[in-house]
C-alpha cells in the first residue's frame, strides 16, 4: 500500500498564499466617503494570472483529504459523499430567492419546504416538523425547548433530563443550557440501557429521556418499547437524537418506537455538506400533541392548496431566521426525492452491512455487536489518537478516536453506505497494517502527509491564529 500526499513547497515553504505570490496595490475611498481614521490610503491586492490561481487551489487540495479523496470513516460523524446534483440544483438562479419575498411570490419555495417537512415526519414517524433550526445541536436545543414548554404549559415544573453516558456530548450542553439538570444514566454491560438504572433514574422531576437509537456502539436498543414505557410512566418525554437515523432508512421510524421529538441531522443522514463551518440545518419532528409548541413560522397548504407561512399556537418562537437554511433544505429534498422510499431502505441496508463486514475483516478488538452504521473496535494496548495519525500515511482518513469512553482506546468506525468492498478492504488493510506496527512508528506519524504531527497541547494553548505569526517565530 503506497501513499504520499502531495508536498507543495517554495523555498522549503509550504504552498505561499497569493499574497506572498504578487500584489499590487489598490487605491481605498478615492471619493472620500468613509471617516479618515477608518481607512488607508492603498492596501495590497494578489495580483495574479488566472493559471496562476488556479494550480494555487489545486495544489493546496492535493495537500487536503476529504470524502471525495477516499475512505472517510469517522465514526457518529457520519461522513457522507455530497452528490453533485444536490449542488448543481442549490446553485441554480431560481434557487436563490430572498426570505422576506410576498408568499404569494415564493409559492414554489413554500412548496417544497411544505414537501420536505411532509417527508421527514414520514420518514421519522412524526406528525409535524419545522426546518428552521440551523444544525443538529440547534435542533436538540430546539427539541429541547419544546418539551420544556410543553410541561410548563401543562404546569408541571420539571427540572431534570436523563442522558445515557454513551450519548453525544451536545445532549448534555442542549438540556443544561435549556436550564435543565443533568442526570447521567450508565449502560449496561452489552453496552445498551440498563433498564434497572433507568427505572432509578427517571421520577416526576424527568422532563425526558434522550436517547439514540441505534445508540453510539453502533447497537439497537432491543428494549425500546420498555424504555419507553418507563418514561412515559414517570409522565416523561422520549427524545430522539437524530445522528443515527442512517441506520434506519426505511426499516423502522422513531415515532414507532414510542419516540415524542426528535431531530434530523440532515449532513449525517441525506447527504448535504458536514462540517467547515458553513451553514447546516437541524429540523426538528414531534408528535400531534407538541406540534403546538414548535417554532414559528412553519408553513401549511390552504384550502385553496397554496401553501402559507403559520405561527403554531404556543410557539417557543423563533430559534433562526425564517423557515432556515433555505439552499440546505434543497438540498436534502433533492436527495430524498432521488432516492425516494425503496432507495433510502437500500442505503441504510447497505450502511448496516458495510459497518458489519469491515468490522470482521480488522484485527483490532471489536467487543459488541452485532452493528448497525457503525461500531467501536478497541486499539489495545496501542495509543487510538497514534493509531488515527499512522492511518493516515495509508492514504485513507481514521476512524473517531477516545469516545465512547464504554470502549477502552476507542476506535469509532463508520463507514457508511457509499463505500464499495473495495475501499473497505483498503480500509481494512490499512488497519490491519497499523495493528501490527511497533510504538514508535506509531509515535512518529504521519511522515507521507503535507503536515506532520503538530505539539497538540501547545496547539490548543498557544494558537497561531496567522501565517505572519508563524513567520515570526
Amino acid at each position: 500500500m503506497n501513499y504520499s500526499q502531495a508536498r507543495w513547497s517554495e523555498d522549503d515553504r509550504y504552498e505561499p498564499l497569493l499574497s506572498e505570490k504578487g500584489n499590487r496595490e489598490v487605491a481605498v475611498d478615492e471619493d472620500g466617503l468613509l471617516p479618515d481614521d477608518l481607512t488607508r490610503d492603498t492596501v495590497e491586492l494578489p495580483a495574479l494570472e488566472e493559471p496562476e490561481l488556479a494550480r494555487h487551489y489545486t495544489r493546496l487540495s492535493q495537500m487536503n483529504y476529504g470524502v471525495e479523496s477516499g475512505p472517510f470513516p469517522l465514526g457518529s460523524c457520519t461522513m457522507k459523499y455530497n452528490p453533485k446534483f444536490t449542488e448543481d440544483l442549490a446553485a441554480l438562479p431560481s434557487a436563490a430567492v430572498h426570505p422576506d419575498r410576498d408568499e404569494g411570490t415564493v409559492q414554489g419555495l413554500l412548496g417544497v419546504m411544505h414537501g420536505l417537512q411532509d417527508y421527514l415526519a414520514r420518514i421519522g414517524g412524526m406528525d409535524a416538523v419545522t426546518l428552521q433550526p440551523p444544525a443538529g445541536a440547534a435542533g436538540e436545543f430546539a427539541g429541547v425547548l419544546v418539551a420544556k414548554a410543553y410541561h410548563e404549559h401543562n404546569g408541571d415544573q420539571r427540572s431534570e433530563i436523563v442522558i445515557p453516558d454513551s450519548a453525544h456530548g451536545t445532549n448534555f450542553a442542549s438540556a443544561a443550557m435549556a436550564g435543565f439538570d443533568v442526570v447521567e444514566l450508565p449502560s449496561a454491560e452489552d453496552g445498551r440501557v440498563d433498564l434497572d438504572a433507568l427505572e432509578s433514574a427517571v421520577s416526576e422531576e424527568t422532563a425526558a429521556l434522550m436517547l439514540t437509537n441505534p445508540n453510539t456502539l453502533g447497537l439497537f436498543e432491543r428494549d425500546i418499547e420498555a424504555i419507553a414505557e418507563i418514561v412515559h410512566d414517570a409522565g416523561g418525554l422520549l427524545y430522539y437524537d437524530g445522528a443515527n437515523l442512517n441506520a434506519l432508512l426505511g426499516q423502522a421510524r422513531p415515532g414507532d418506537m414510542g419516540f415524542d421529538i426528535m431531530h434530523y441531522n440532515v449532513h449525517k443522514t441525506f447527504a448535504t455538506p458536514h462540517g467547515g463551518g458553513g451553514p447546516g440545518a437541524g429540523p426538528v419532528g414531534v408528535v400531534s400533541e407538541l406540534a403546538p409548541f414548535l417554532p414559528a413560522p412553519r408553513v401549511r397548504k390552504t384550502e385553496g392548496e397554496t401553501v402559507e407561512r403559520f405561527d403554531p399556537e404556543h410557539t417557543i418562537g423563533k430559534v433562526h431566521g425564517f423557515e432556515g437554511n433555505w439552499l440546505v433544505l434543497l438540498k436534502t429534498y433533492a436527495y430524498i426525492a432521488r432516492l425516494g422510499d425503496d432507495g433510502l431502505a437500500d442505503a441504510s441496508a447497505k450502511a448496516v452491512l458495510n459497518a458489519n463486514y469491515l468490522a470482521e475483516q480488522i484485527d483490532y478488538e471489536v467487543p459488541f455487536g452485532p452493528f448497525h452504521h457503525e461500531f467501536v473496535a478497541s486499539a489495545g494496548e496501542q495509543d487510538a489518537a497514534d493509531v488515527a495519525k499512522r492511518m493516515l500515511d495509508y492514504g485513507v482518513h481514521p476512524p473517531t478516536t477516545k469516545w465512547p469512553e464504554i470502549v477502552d482506546e476507542a476506535l469509532m468506525t463508520e463507514p457508511t453506505e457509499v463505500e464499495t468492498t473495495r475501499s473497505l478492504d483498503q480500509l481494512a488493510e490499512a488497519f490491519n497494517a497499523v495493528a501490527g506496527e511497533d510504538d514508535e512508528t506509531l509515535e512518529s506519524a504521519p511522515s507521507e502527509t503535507a503536515a506532520r504531527r503538530i505539539d497538540q497541547v501547545a496547539a490548543a494553548r498557544s494558537p497561531r491564529l496567522s501565517w505572519q505569526a508563524l513567520d515570526e517565530e
